[in-house]
């Protein structure tokens, strides 16, 4: 798996230019598929979306900022809204099996390993 990024002449992140925030990523593998944990605080499931194509996997998701009743924002450090990460995908994997999860802030996503890609044991007979 890796992880699809562009960049623009300068060097610079087209994220970063088209106001998305890059959502921190860790990609856990082990024998039977892989869990991505994401951390993106501030998004509620009905602003999530997840797109998982044939070869990628693309995490969309808008920061919810509450401001209370009768206040203004004047001063923000979260200057962007909306998070975005797209991963190419192995061949190994069966996205139709993946499943996702939701909370305190961290998207859990577990996509297995196909049938004919998870380890078997092998069976030996005494002759």
């Amino acid at each position: 798996m890796t992880t699809t990024r562009s960049t623009d002449q300068a060097g610079g992140s087209v994220a970063a230019r088209t106001g998305m925030l890059i959502p921190p990523v860790d990609v856990i593998e082990d024998a039977n598929g892989i869990t991505l944990l994401a951390d993106m605080p501030g998004v509620s499931k009905d602003k999530l979306d997840l797109r998982l194509e044939t070869n990628s996997l693309t995490i969309n998701g808008a920061v919810s900022l509450d401001v209370p009743e009768g206040m203004e924002s004047r001063y923000a450090e979260v200057k962007h809204q909306q998070y975005q990460r797209t991963f190419a995908l192995s061949k190994e994997l069966d996205g139709e099996q993946a499943s996702a999860e939701l909370a305190h802030g961290v998207l859990k996503i577990r996509i297995p390993k196909t049938a004919h890609a998870q380890p078997r044991r092998v069976q030996i007979k005494v002759a």
